[in-house]
């Protein structure tokens, strides 16, 4: 490791003029009172004392200094990080003040943001085993039943094995999405660039969902009739998803005899902004910040009774954050939600 001296000079410096002047005095006094006072001599052993005095020093206090800061790097465990491990060894009290401080700031954010994520990780699991579980309980139940003696009943058991492959059919949706988050997260996103009509793009995902809002009554419709294309340039299976996962919920979370309603906005820079809107039961300000985490639910009993894997947001997010775009979402309790995202606009 390197030395790096700075500021030890001016000590010795000070301390090597107070013990020349100290000497020098002394000399001369001592060659005043028993011979003939020569001041070259005096002034040749005043800066021969003053160099020698100011090496000794400088060397024994940077050599003192440094053992005991080096021992400061080597002993103390938080110093073996990297931040520190590739820096030279600094002898300047203010300068490694400093640098402990700074990195005692990084720790405690470091410390701080591992709580976080430890936190997530566990309710990430537990997430995912209640997820699972309830799935998994409810095909187990179904079955030995079955085994149990309901197989001679011939409609009961068409009944229970309906049941039983719905159950399996959540548990496939739930890993399907699960590994879909996953490959977005660690960057496997793979998108594919086309140009399309985004108009055509949100009318496939009506005509797609349209017995689903049927169930409640719910109308999707257009803010207004789009008569020219509206073309945008993105992954147009991956734009197709978002849509359909935000109509999905708007339908989901939506009131009986609503409306689901889509706009289409022009912004500057080229963008346009998709906005998904429903006059549903709305989000309290305090879910908001935590909308597009894994399997986070605003309602943990009713939206589990309505299905899904908890992922749709979640995913959406990814998605849009792949393609450097934004998402926005904005609510009022009693009112319904507003989720919007932003596009390329291409001609």
């Amino acid at each position: 490791m390197a030395v790096n001296f700075k500021k030890t000079y001016k000590f010795a410096v000070k301390s090597a003029l107070y013990i020349t002047l100290f000497s020098t005095a002394l000399l001369a006094g001592l060659l005043y009172m028993f011979t003939v006072l020569n001041w070259s001599l005096v002034i040749t052993f005043s800066i021969a004392l003053f160099i020698f005095s100011f090496f000794v020093l400088q060397y024994r206090v940077e050599h003192f200094i440094y053992r005991r800061v080096k021992k400061i790097y080597d002993d103390v465990s938080l110093l073996e990080s990297s931040s520190f491990r590739n820096k030279p060894i600094t002898t300047d009290m203010a300068t490694l003040t400093r640098e402990v401080e700074k990195f005692a700031r990084d720790k405690k954010i470091e410390i701080e943001t591992l709580k976080v994520r430890e936190e997530y990780r566990r309710e990430f699991l537990g997430n995912v085993s209640h997820e699972l579980k309830t799935p998994l309980f409810t095909v187990q139940g179904y079955l030995l039943t079955l085994l149990d003696g309901a197989m001679s009943d011939k409609q009961l058991r068409k009944k229970y094995l309906q049941r039983a492959e719905k159950g399996v059919e959540r548990l496939i949706y739930i890993v399907q999405d699960l590994d879909m988050i996953t490959k977005l997260e660690v960057g496997d996103l793979n998108l594919n660039y086309t140009k399309f009509d985004i108009v055509e793009v949100v009318q496939s995902v009506f005509d797609l969902l349209e017995m689903k809002a049927d169930k409640k009554n719910i109308i999707l419709m257009f803010d207004m009739k789009y008569t020219k294309p509206v073309m945008v340039y993105a992954d147009r299976d991956k734009i197709q998803q978002v849509v359909t996962n935000l109509v999905v919920n708007s339908i989901k979370y939506g009131k009986e005899d609503g409306t689901t309603e889509v706009s289409i906005e022009d912004l500057v820079n080229n963008k346009i902004i998709v906005r998904v809107k429903d006059n549903g039961e709305g989000i309290d300000q305090k879910h908001i910040p935590r909308l597009f985490e894994r399997f986070y639910r605003v309602d943990k009993s009713g939206a589990r009774s309505e299905g899904g894997s908890g992922l749709g947001l979640s995913i959406v997010k990814h998605i849009i954050e792949g393609h450097d775009e934004k998402i926005y979402v904005d609510s009022k309790p009693g009112e319904g939600s507003e989720f919007s995202f932003t596009l390329e606009k291409t001609k």
